[in-house]
């Protein structure tokens, strides 16, 4: 495996798990839970768009 198809692994896993994050503040029922649910699911989805590049970006 290259070192590019380990960045984009890696970046897939973050971006499942940003997705993961977003169902489970949907689900809760304190705000700021909710809040800082959301937080943490958009910080995972930026930093899996600078390490794996964006989908159908081709890096």
């Amino acid at each position: 495996m290259s070192m590019s198809d380990e960045m984009r692994g890696r970046a897939q896993q973050m971006r499942d798990k940003a997705k993961q994050l977003q169902e489970e503040a949907e689900r809760a029922s304190d705000p700021q839970e909710r809040q800082r649910l959301q937080e943490k699911a958009r910080k995972l989805r930026d930093q899996s768009e600078q390490q794996g590049g964006m989908p159908g970006s081709g890096i």
